[in-house]
């Protein structure tokens, strides 16, 4: 028989309900979108696809993929997604992978082309030579559990970093890794790895935008 539950004290709080999962979009315009959502699940977010500038108040923060950033930057100039954009990367959490480190840097080269602006760096266009010169290399990190592996694509180079870059890791001795406040951002991607932490460290600095 299950016994009656006690009637609550006067001065006894009500336990609160567990907060919502932490909402993170990706940017799923092109590129692996879906692998990132994947590793998000993985490192404890609630993914959110986002083909909506509308979509932007629904997160808590933001993966922008790989893929060609000047597509990107063609599409978003629709409906005005790129003002959006802007807007929320200026003051919410922000993690741009490959293409989009090199939206979010304040400088692009090789060729120069337009950005959003707010990482405080220089990024050289596909430095690292064509598709066929992709690689995967294991690397010294600052994050937690030693070598990290980081699967290279066409890569950009951040070529120079400025005031406030804190950079968690790099390759022939340009960061590749890097955070910013708010802003996270790297020339490799992660999604592609079955190693979580560079993922876990974005969802942990949403967390403590909260």
């Amino acid at each position: 028989m299950t016994k009656p539950a006690e009637p609550r004290n006067a001065g006894e709080k009500t336990p609160k309900a567990p907060a919502h999962p932490v909402r993170i979009g990706v940017l799923a315009i092109q590129g692996d979108y879906d692998a990132h959502a994947q590793a998000l699940r993985e490192a404890g977010a609630e993914p959110v696809l986002i083909r909506k500038p509308e979509q932007l108040n629904e997160i808590d923060g933001l993966i922008i993929p790989g893929g060609e950033s000047t597509t990107f930057l063609k599409f978003l100039e629709r409906d005005g997604f790129l003002a959006s954009l802007q807007t929320f990367v200026r003051s919410k959490p922000t993690f741009g992978t490959c293409a989009g480190c090199i939206l979010l840097a304040k400088e692009v080269t090789h060729p120069p082309q337009a950005s959003l602006g707010v990482l405080n760096a220089t990024v050289e266009r596909n430095a690292y030579g064509r598709q066929i010169d992709s690689a995967i290399q294991i690397g010294p990190t600052q994050l937690p559990g030693g070598p990290l592996e980081m699967v290279y694509i066409r890569a950009p180079r951040i070529a120079e970093t400025g005031d406030g870059v804190h950079v968690l890791a790099e390759r022939d001795g340009f960061p590749v890794l890097v955070e910013q406040g708010h802003i996270m951002a790297a020339t490799f991607h992660p999604e592609l790895s079955s190693d979580r932490r560079v993922h876990k460290r974005f969802v942990d600095l949403v967390l403590r935008s909260r």
